[in-house]
């Protein structure tokens, strides 16, 4: 039986998260149906403003994303730290932004008279709402339903869209979050879509280099486009935040991997490897296998096999999830 959603967010234990959506009823994202013919290109970038838009109203960042034509990749990185320094008023506007206020909300902005009572409604309003905006599932909902909406209207139809369970799974490490990256961000060169990563259409990768092939002259600051988490550099004392590796050394790992791969079809690995792999501690081998198999390969919770026990028993798992998986691929 899958575990509950809830179990699988541990924001003491890491704050990356990679969730998957599919669509039901033979629905497409993009591409050309092929008992129609109708295009549905667009919707894909229906997804990605929709995630960016609430990037920037969630306490919640976007690391990597890919759509395909069917469902999508995103990994999340929840900063519990900052929804926490958000006044009252900061929260309710960012909930105003999502959903109509509440008349006593409009009252108590609008400060007219209210009662104790009402007061002490109002705060656990604020309180409520400033737990959902750095909440993986009220992400992922808000990211969904508007985009059902717009895909029946366009099709003339009702009826779900989504399946009812997104998938999750908690990045417990630094190699995990550096595969499963990268897992993501060659979904379509792996699907035959895209010969590099550069090409790879909707991607972050894509977004990423381009982004930054056209600011490399310019100040660190603007080599992030708009909407995805920076990369911060390696983990330090003081680190600001960020993905913990150099921007230049994942575009570098991505595209090595992503030529491994289309490479590698009998078994050959480019002697070239990239500086990031031996500072990770991963065999070459290891890598480009999870990043070819990562989603079927683990469930649920990924990260070195010390950690994975640790987090299972304050879980209180009766057993531990991909604990051979990690063992011989992230040891």
């Amino acid at each position: 039986m899958p575990k509950p959603r809830k179990a699988l967010v541990l924001l003491e234990e890491t704050p990356y998260y990679h969730c998957v959506s599919r669509c039901v009823r033979r629905a497409f994202l993009c591409g050309v149906d092929a008992h129609t013919g109708k295009s549905y290109e667009h919707r894909r970038q229906w997804i990605i403003d929709r995630m960016k838009l609430l990037a920037d109203i969630f306490a919640i960042d976007i690391c990597s994303y890919a759509v395909l034509s069917n469902h999508y990749h995103v990994i999340l990185h929840v900063d519990s730290g900052c929804a926490a320094k958000w006044s009252d008023q900061e929260v309710i506007e960012r909930w105003e932004r999502l959903f109509s206020l509440p008349v006593l909300i409009q009252r108590y902005l609008g400060k007219e008279p209210i009662t104790q009572a009402e007061r002490d409604t109002v705060s656990e309003l604020i309180i409520k709402w400033r737990i959902r905006l750095h909440d993986i599932s009220w992400f992922m909902r808000c990211v969904n339903e508007p985009i059902a909406r717009q895909a029946n209207k366009e099709d003339g139809c009702t009826g779900r869209y989504w399946e009812g369970r997104y998938k999750s799974q908690a990045l417990l490490d630094e190699k995990a979050l550096a595969a499963c990256m990268a897992y993501v961000d060659l979904n379509p060169v792996r699907a035959g879509m895209a010969e590099t990563p550069e090409q790879s259409e909707y991607t972050s990768f894509k977004e990423r280099s381009h982004f930054f092939k056209k600011n490399s002259g310019r100040a660190k600051e603007s080599n992030t486009p708009s909407g995805l988490l920076p990369f911060a550099g390696y983990l330090r004392k003081n680190m600001p935040k960020g993905l913990p590796f150099r921007l230049k050394d994942y575009l570098e790992l991505v595209d090595w991997t992503g030529r491994a791969i289309l490479e590698n079809k009998r078994g050959y690995i480019p002697d070239h490897q990239p500086p990031v792999l031996e500072r990770l501690q991963v065999d070459p081998k290891h890598w480009l296998y999870m990043t070819q198999h990562f989603e079927s390969r683990f469930k649920g919770l990924v990260g070195a096999s010390h950690t994975l026990r640790a987090v299972c028993r304050k879980l209180e798992f009766r057993r531990t999830p991909n604990l051979g998986a990690v063992a011989r691929l992230l040891s």
